[in-house]
């Protein structure tokens, strides 16, 4: 069976919102001010809670203080998971495109580095988890992206055949995903990453989903 696994932030859903107001939150609960901008910094936030952290120490002037980002990680994700869908939006037709794929008999799942829990909750809360057969965070397993199990077990998770995958997604996580489990991968340039996923040399890139079914329809034929 055919299968197409999207990853998450950045690709199915713009989070950056959400994620930074966690961050800024924690950091205010640290005794500082914001320290991140969501006009700028929306691409570390689509890189996950410890990017966030490394990146407002660092404009602290503490670069290396990596015992503090562990020590605040679970902090910053109860704050995320208070709030996980304020300002949180799916990508322009995201879902048109997976209900095509699912009506041209693909299967559709999610690999994901967000941890599990939240990517089910915010998947949920935005009413389409019911449109995937298969969700694989962070920590599902005991490895996460850019090994290429979590991509794998996504794939059977939703009966599909590994063989027979792709993978959509944003960054050089995805890329290096879909190279290492010897599949193809499309890019998206409506992510933070923009026209520079183009360099990555992914088998497809996309500027909108309504591009997708034929890209994966040739790629998977």
């Amino acid at each position: 069976m055919r299968t197409v696994i999207f990853d998450l932030d950045g690709t199915l859903a713009d989070t950056s919102g959400d994620l930074i107001a966690a961050a800024n939150a924690c950091f205010r609960a640290m005794g500082t001010s914001d320290l991140l901008d969501p006009a700028r910094d929306a691409a570390t936030a689509l890189r996950g809670g410890k990017a966030m952290l490394r990146l407002g120490f660092a404009r602290l002037g503490r670069e290396d203080d990596e015992a503090a980002v562990e020590r605040h990680y679970p902090d910053l994700l109860a704050l995320y998971g208070e709030a996980i869908d304020t300002h949180t939006r799916l990508y322009p037709g995201a879902m048109e495109a997976v209900a095509a794929l699912g009506g041209a008999g693909f299967r559709v799942g999610i690999c994901t580095n967000k941890p599990e829990r939240l990517a089910e909750l915010l998947m949920t809360r935005l009413g389409v988890r019911d449109a995937f057969a298969s969700l694989v965070g962070a920590d599902t397993l005991a490895v996460r992206k850019p090994d290429p199990e979590p991509l794998r077990e996504a794939v059977r998770r939703a009966g599909g055949d590994p063989a027979r995958s792709v993978l959509i997604g944003d960054t050089v996580t995805d890329r290096e995903t879909a190279r290492a489990a010897g599949v193809p991968s499309v890019l998206v340039t409506f992510g933070p990453g923009g026209d520079a996923v183009h360099a990555l040399e992914p088998e497809a890139v996309i500027g909108h989903f309504d591009e997708l079914p034929d890209v994966v329809t040739r790629l998977l034929p």
